[in-house]
């Protein structure tokens, strides 16, 4: 989760336009301790942050294929 708020933080509008590509709010992420993992993908896809780093515990050791 860390790696996501670093993104998030790295450019203003990020955190509103990645809650708007998901179809949630700001607030819901930032409510977060982990990216859900229903959501893994979609936010990997949106931020270019591996699966992996996003959620070692779901996906360790897996390849990303991009």
């Amino acid at each position: 989760m860390e790696q996501l708020l670093e993104w998030i933080r790295a450019e203003r509008g990020r955190l509103t336009a990645l809650a708007s590509s998901l179809g949630i709010t700001p607030s819901a992420i930032l409510q977060w301790d982990e990216v859900p993992a229903g959501r893994v993908r979609r936010v990997a896809d949106l931020t270019d942050i591996p699966p992996s780093i996003l959620r070692p515990d779901l996906y360790e050791g897996m390849e990303t294929v991009q």
